[in-house]
C-alpha cells in the first residue's frame, strides 16, 4: 500500500517527525505505529488521540498490522483511563474533519461517572468549547496513562 502524499501542515505529521522531543502530553505512548496524546483542546482531562505515525486519511488506508495495534491500544488505553481518571469508559470517536486535522486519530475519551446529561454521548464534544486543561495537568495525567501503560 503506497503512503499517501504528506500535505504541508498537516499537524499530526509535525508531531510524529518529533516524538522524541515532545512532552508527555504529547507523546505519552509509541507502539505499533500509532502514538498517544493528550488532546490539547478542550476542557475535559484524560482526552487523549491515538494517531498512526504515518500520514493516513481513512481507516482502509491502514496496514493489517496497522490495524491490529489500533484495536490493542484502545484496550490497553481504556483500562488505563479506567484506572488513571476513574471513568467507567471510553467513547472513541474517528472524524478528521477539522481543516489541518485530516489526518486519522481516534479520539479517545474518558466517560466520567458524574458526567452531565448534556455531555453525555456526541454532546461530548461540547467540552471542546470549554477552557483547555491546564499543561501541567495533561503532562501529569499524561505521566500516570504511560506509566499504566509500561506496566500492563
Amino acid at each position: 500500500m503506497a503512503d499517501v502524499p504528506v500535505p504541508a501542515g498537516c499537524y499530526s505529521c509535525s508531531i510524529s517527525a518529533r516524538l522524541g522531543a515532545l512532552p508527555v502530553r504529547d507523546a505519552t505512548w509509541v507502539e505499533g505505529g500509532w502514538y498517544l496524546a493528550h488532546n490539547f483542546e478542550g476542557g475535559l482531562p484524560g482526552w487523549f488521540v491515538l494517531v498512526p505515525q504515518r500520514h493516513v486519511l481513512a481507516l482502509d488506508e491502514l496496514t493489517e498490522a496497522e490495524g491490529e495495534a489500533m484495536g490493542r491500544l484502545l484496550v490497553r488505553v481504556t483500562a488505563a483511563l479506567r484506572a488513571v481518571v476513574g471513568c467507567t469508559k471510553t467513547y472513541t470517536l474517528l472524524l478528521a474533519e477539522k481543516p489541518g486535522f485530516a489526518h486519522l486519530h481516534v479520539h479517545v475519551v474518558p466517560r466520567m461517572p458524574d458526567l452531565p446529561p448534556d455531555r453525555v454521548g456526541p454532546r461530548i464534544f461540547g467540552y471542546a468549547d470549554d477552557e483547555p486543561v491546564a499543561e501541567r495537568e495533561r503532562d501529569r495525567i499524561s505521566g500516570l496513562v504511560r506509566d499504566h501503560l509500561a506496566s500492563h
